[in-house]
């Protein structure tokens, strides 16, 4: 508890010390504009001339669309009957929202059919209705889970309950009321992972659709105060005519942004200011089996492990409309959605998966920056989290700790062990503790500055990473985003460098101090060229954008030092700087044509490390084609020089020993490609894709992939045990895949792909990788569904298969029972390597998963 205490204080310190210079005294300029904003802020929003310009530009515009909407309060002993169908006299007085344009694939044109949207409230809640003429039979609707009506008609509306042109709400609704909720960010789009209690219905009719929502202010985040103005907009989705969007707004695409493009709401002057406090208890029941090394007459036998049963409790309180606490207890819900397989051979860096986790979505916009410092999923089994998050006038704050007991949790083989023992006593049962801090100022109207610090603290590794990033809006069509950070870090850095022969009492020191692994009964070598140090990293990002409707560039640069280090944070490699520009080129959208837009693309960009070596430098191009009917066609090509280094892989050779390649220590390839993607949707029902790419010259690193796929180089065909051998050759990736929905409740998916590499100089193949994989979900009602996921990954023969019953009728409440299973077919035995013909089972999970919300106002 120490140590994290510390590490918070150590955050507040650095970061006032930062912060205070964004609040420093103002001159007398400075405080001029200030009074100016004061007073526009109580007769009136100022609109910024960005904004102004934009909709200027738009034509035909009623020029009410530039002022705000004033949103009229209805008695709260009125209950308004959530039905759908608008019946009620109280949406008589509404305001309405008419006139929608055409904003996709038309620029600022007549839509297709006509829309019209609805707004009032009253003390504790915010509804909104549409009513969407179009013909019954050709409307696309099915009855899906949450955030899943994206392919189908929807109507949006655009929620910045702060006004700051940064983020915003993005709720939607399909025309049977089924919900998506999700939050814009200026410069990175919308994240639909965010779940909001709500409640909406649809109702088909013979004249089109219509949807009534009713939004509790408490399932909102906003600022509180009478005069207080929202950003706001509506739109409508119609997917069959080319993915057509109706917007209330209009959009000029020669201004970059959206949200400063849409208009406003104001008179919500009467928000019933509660504070809420929300607990999720949760209970889930497993019983799971598997394969264990017993001994070696019966290694990899099954073994059932015994009943368990795991508590957890989400807490969310709501200090202020605009502050809120989270806390939670064990919060894991691993069970409930695997990751999706992905190919694994011949992989230098690691592979990104998206956090699933609804406590770390939650606020989880305020922690991104453009370089992913903070990454939830490295905290991989919490005991205990919180997170306080919150935004005060300009002032944007999130602050995390979390205790993970995953790094301490060895197996009980490791446990008992007494080779093994020795080296990871001083871990076991250890948990390590994260904090992470982000502060961020909106400046101007569409400007900000933010810090972002971060600590991972485990015995005998210690990672301390803090920096700045800013986000400036130079004129209407051009943005600059920057991010420099630094690295802290006490822990074993690998040295390829690193003389044992030399230096044999070193060599002893650094694989007792950075050991904890044994092979055969030795030592693993790599240990002993770790050295146990303080190393201190640079990161940095620079990128400047300029948008227009037809034309656009971008420049970026970015890189990271040798020893910088992100515990807490997503980083696939070190030691590497690029360089990297493009332009795109594009049509102006004609809805009507036959090709709607064509887009080209041409990037090029080069790479080095911080001693000025050479790594890469390519070039490349794009030309997508969108036509009607929901038709997409996309080809590409590129060409790049690259260079491998054999201390990228392991030690550098010195004139006693070799290095971690067989034969010259650098390696380089001509790597070339072309590819190409189809898609489209057929009707309601239906859609394709495939996509294809071929390179020549790719690497093999020599990594081999497995049993089944040993390595092939020509140092690997003489000697198994030889040092890496990379070498160029021809490689195939290939995916198709097609969505089929033969009853509203039923959807199916099925997709293939498919990774082939064989060598130039040995014409072996290095790797043959096909993932077959079965989706399909049986909605029964909006809340009760069943859910089967099937993988089948050739290269490692196995069999994953989730099989899911599930009732969620709200974001908290939920019931789950689930089997998970991992079977191989004609694979081999995990500890004796031996081939197993046939299916042998390797593991399975059944498990009960219950979960409850409780809400309470005060």
């Amino acid at each position: 508890m120490n140590k994290i205490l510390a590490v918070v204080v150590l955050f507040f310190l650095s970061a006032y010390s930062a912060y205070s210079q964004l609040d420093a005294p103002k001159t007398d300029k400075e405080q001029g504009n200030s009074a100016i904003e004061k007073s526009e802020a109580e007769n009136g929003s100022k609109i910024s001339d960005h904004t102004q310009k934009a909709r200027s530009s738009a034509p035909d515009v009623p020029g009410e669309k530039t002022r705000p909407v004033t949103i009229p309060k209805i008695g709260f002993e009125r209950q308004i009957l959530i039905d759908g169908n608008l019946d009620e006299e109280d949406w008589a007085s509404a305001a309405v929202f008419r006139d929608f344009i055409q904003t996709s694939p038309g620029n600022n044109t007549k839509p297709s059919k006509k829309t019209e949207a609805f707004m009032m409230y009253d003390d504790k809640n915010l509804y909104i209705a549409f009513k969407c003429w179009d013909d019954r039979d050709q409307i696309r609707a099915t009855v899906a889970k949450r955030d899943s009506v994206f392919g189908e008609d929807n109507v949006r509306v655009f929620l910045d309950t702060f006004d700051d042109q940064r983020r915003a709400y993005v709720l939607g609704w399909n025309p049977l009321g089924i919900q998506m909720d999700g939050i814009f960010t200026e410069g990175r789009g919308s994240d639909f992972s965010v779940d909001i209690v709500m409640e909406s219905k649809g109702v088909i009719h013979d004249w089109g659709w219509s949807v009534e929502v009713k939004i509790p202010f408490k399932s909102l985040r906003y600022q509180a105060g009478k005069g207080k103005n929202w950003g706001f907009n509506v739109g409508r989705n119609i997917d069959r005519f080319n993915d057509e969007f109706d917007s209330w707004m209009p959009e000029d695409r020669n201004v970059s942004g959206f949200l400063i493009k849409h208009g406003k709401i104001t008179g919500l002057d009467d928000i019933k200011t509660e504070r809420t406090l929300e607990l999720i208890p949760s209970v889930t029941v497993s019983e799971t089996g598997g394969r264990v090394a017993a001994n070696e007459i019966a290694a990899g036998r099954f073994v059932n492990q015994p009943i368990k049963q795991e508590y957890g409790l989400n807490l969310k309180y709501t200090i202020t409309p605009n502050i809120t606490l989270d806390a939670a207890i064990n919060p894991d819900f691993a069970e409930i959605e695997a990751d999706a397989p992905v190919v694994t051979a011949n992989q230098r860096f690691p592979i990104f998966f998206d956090e699933k986790r609804p406590f770390f979505l939650e606020g989880a916009d305020i922690f991104q920056t453009p370089i992913r410092a903070f990454y939830s999923r490295t905290i991989v089994d919490p005991d205990f989290a919180a997170k306080l998050t919150g935004k005060i006038g300009k002032n944007s704050f999130g602050f995390l700790v979390a205790s993970d007991n995953a790094p301490g949790n060895f197996d009980s083989d490791s446990r008992i062990d007494p080779e093994v023992r020795p080296y990871i006593d001083e871990f076991v049962d250890r948990n390590a503790l994260f904090a992470v801090l982000r502060l961020k100022r909106d400046m101007g109207k569409e400007n900000s500055i933010g810090f972002l610090g971060t600590a991972r603290v485990f015995p005998e590794n210690r990672n301390f990473v803090g920096g700045f990033d800013g986000r400036f809006k130079i004129n209407a069509k051009d943005v600059f985003n920057f991010q420099v950070i630094g690295s802290h870090s006490k822990k074993c850095f690998f040295d390829p460098g690193f003389d044992d022969i030399r230096n044999p009492l070193m060599a002893q020191r650094n694989g007792a101090v950075c050991g904890g692994a044994v092979v055969n009964g030795q030592q693993e070598l790599g240990d002993i060229y770790s050295t146990y140090r303080t190393g201190n990293g640079l990161a940095y990002f620079a990128n400047y954008d300029h948008s227009g409707d037809t034309f656009g560039y971008t420049l970026e640069a970015g890189g990271q030092s040798s020893d910088y280090r992100s515990d807490a944070g997503f980083n696939r490699r070190t030691n590497n700087n690029y360089v990297f520009a493009g332009f795109r080129k594009s049509t102006k959208s004609r809805p009507d044509a036959f090709i709607v837009r064509a887009n080209w693309f041409n990037g090029i960009n080069a790479s080095y490390d911080w001693a000025g070596r050479f790594i890469s430098a390519e070039w490349n191009s794009n030309v997508g084609i969108n036509l009607r009917k929901n038709t997409h066609f996309e080809v590409w090509g590129g060409v790049a020089k690259e260079r491998i280094y054999e201390e990228e892989f392991g030690l550098r050779r010195l004139d006693n020993r070799s290095g971690a390649f067989y034969g010259d220590p650098t390696r380089d390839t001509t790597n070339k490609w072309i590819g190409g993607y189809f898609g489209k949707q057929f009707g309601k029902r239906i859609s394709f894709d495939i996509n294809m790419n071929y390179n020549w010259g790719a690497y093999d690193f020599d990594f081999g992939a497995g049993q089944r796929f040993p390595r092939v180089s020509p140092a690997a065909l003489q000697d198994p045990d030889a040092p890496l051998d990379p070498g160029p050759g021809k490689r195939l990736n290939f995916g198709t895949g097609v969505s089929f929905t033969p009853t509203d409740p039923l959807s199916i998916s099925i997709s293939y792909n498919k990774s082939r590499l064989t060598r130039n100089d040995t014409g072996e193949m290095a790797y043959d990788s096909n993932i077959y994989s079965l989706r399909s979900t049986y909605q029964f009602t909006r809340f009760l569904f069943t859910r089967v996921r099937m993988d089948y990954n050739t290269l490692s023969s196995s069999l994953n298969g989730q099989y899911l019953f599930g009732w969620n009728p709200n974001p908290g409440t939920a019931f789950y029972l689930g089997y998970n299973a991992n079977s191989s077919y004609n694979g081999f035995n995990p500890f004796t390597g031996q081939l197993e013909p046939g299916f042998e089972q390797n593991s399975r999970t059944f498990f009960i998963r219950m979960s409850y919300l409780f809400r309470k106002s005060f």
